[in-house]
């Protein structure tokens, strides 16, 4: 599989935007990490065809709001500050956070008990959708199209065109 390295830069108060310009440009050293954006399931689906852009913008926004809302499971208490910039304009960290993980709750339920648990699985889990089938004891090639259906329900959550 290809690799599609994209360098992302890290500050104190999160990711660096889209616009290039670093939030809270302050003094002191920049970190930067590389993502390997074809890693993800939803990216392999869309970019064979699978998942058209609508579907795939979609599922692109709950991971958004996942991470945003830092739902993924710890080992530990996290006691660190919520580092997100940007975002709604006049809330503080912490309600960004609890604005996200509405959104994401809302895209959840707007999916549906049956489509939510393989929108879980491979939108946030970032698990391949065989695996999601095999561990949802499903008939093999039947996540696909149950994941297109929950995808088009999240995407009309969101007003994606």
């Amino acid at each position: 599989m290809a690799q599609f390295l994209v360098e992302r830069e890290l500050t104190e108060e999160g990711p660096r935007r889209q616009d290039g310009v670093r939030p809270g440009s302050g003094p002191g050293a920049v970190r930067s990490v590389k993502v390997n954006l074809a890693e993800s399931p939803l990216t392999w689906l869309h970019a064979r065809g699978h998942l058209n852009d609508r579907q795939f913008a979609a599922g692109e926004r709950l991971r958004a709001d996942w991470e945003r809302a830092e739902l993924a499971p710890s080992v530990t208490m996290r006691w660190d500050p919520v580092r997100i910039a940007g975002g709604e304009p006049g809330l503080t960290p912490g309600e960004r956070q609890l604005a996200a993980r509405r959104r994401f709750d809302g895209a959840i339920a707007a999916a549906g008990p049956g489509l939510s648990d393989i929108l879980w699985r491979v939108v946030c889990a970032g698990e391949g959708v065989p695996a999601a089938e095999k561990a949802l004891a499903w008939p093999a090639r039947s996540g696909k199209l149950v994941l297109e259906l929950a995808l088009d329900r999240v995407a009309g959550f969101y007003g994606v065109a």
